[in-house]
């Protein structure tokens, strides 16, 4: 198992915590269910976008500051998925 990062170490972790009758970290299926829900999460609440979009509260585009930290964390949240994915 390759070294993850302090924040895909954190989801693994505490996926394991409560399933520690099953060694969940070797089973592969699971951690691959695991990414599978971040790329999901990842999907739902920030969606791919190669522009601010409009908000239909606002009626107005959002910042580009605010898109670019959306855009941020989508990557993140991918990223963990990544990382995940190659154990």
């Amino acid at each position: 198992m390759t070294d993850l990062s302090p924040a895909a170490q954190a989801v693994l972790d505490a996926f394991t915590e409560d399933n520690s009758l099953h060694d969940w970290k070797h089973n592969h299926y699971n951690i691959d269910a695991l990414a599978a829900a971040f790329r999901a999460a990842a999907g739902q609440v920030v969606p791919d976008q190669q522009e601010p979009a409009s908000s239909p509260h606002m009626g107005n585009f959002i910042t580009n500051a605010r898109w670019r930290q959306c855009q941020a964390i989508r990557t993140r949240l991918l990223a963990i998925a990544d990382e995940l994915e190659a154990q």
